[in-house]
């Protein structure tokens, strides 16, 4: 089976959001045409307390964009977004979620991020997505949202990881680019991992029965 995995299409990442992605309402349209096609679609979305300890306002001094250790992990500090409960971590208004058969928040532990849909980023916890694709005999992941060079991309990295046929839908995806390149690199490191890199209009997959 192959399965549709929309990465953190909430509002926060939209334009006018907190840590928003440019670009980032573009997908949407893309995600709601390829979840009418696959039979299996699940989401990710960023879930943070207001302590986690990814936000720069939660470190005195520092900046968005600045890099700190954090249990000896090189963290991005990023503006305060996606806290649980909020509007801005609602999944965006005009995604379609009558195709998403389950929703998988991460980033819950206030001391760790949590960029991959599958892991936290210190491989610690397990969200539950690769059993819950595995017990569905799930063999191929598409896998789309924003933001291309943090939780796409370390969610596609992880679904290759973990022995599934995975493909990034380069047209379904945008990035936060930091820094000039960091988007073609990303989409690099996938490729050189085994993600074979897709435009949503060349993808074949049977009609979604429901």
């Amino acid at each position: 089976m192959k399965a549709l995995v929309l990465v953190d299409l909430q509002n926060d990442f939209l334009p006018g959001g907190a840590l928003a992605v440019a670009g980032g309402s573009e997908v949407i349209p893309i995600a709601n045409a390829l979840a009418q096609r696959f039979e299996l679609v699940v989401a990710t979305q960023d879930w943070h307390p207001r302590d986690h300890k990814s936000f720069a306002a939660n470190h005195p001094g520092k900046k968005p964009g600045q890099v700190i250790d954090l249990d000896g992990i090189a963290q991005t500090l990023w503006p305060v977004h996606c806290v649980q409960d909020t509007p801005g971590a609602a999944l965006a208004a005009d995604l379609d979620l009558h195709c998403v058969d389950k929703v998988f928040q991460k980033g819950t532990d206030p001391s760790v991020d949590s960029y991959s849909g599958f892991f936290d980023n210190a491989r610690r916890h397990a969200t539950g997505l690769a059993d819950y694709l595995r017990a569905r005999d799930v063999t191929d992941v598409y896998v789309l949202g924003l933001a291309t060079d943090y939780c796409v991309k370390f969610t596609a990295l992880d679904a290759r990881s973990l022995g599934f046929r995975t493909h990034l839908v380069a047209d379904g995806s945008r990035g936060v680019e930091l820094h000039a390149g960091d988007v073609a690199r990303a989409v690099e490191d996938m490729r050189a991992a085994g993600v074979t890199v897709v435009e949503s209009a060349d993808i074949a997959v049977p009609a979604r029965l429901t």
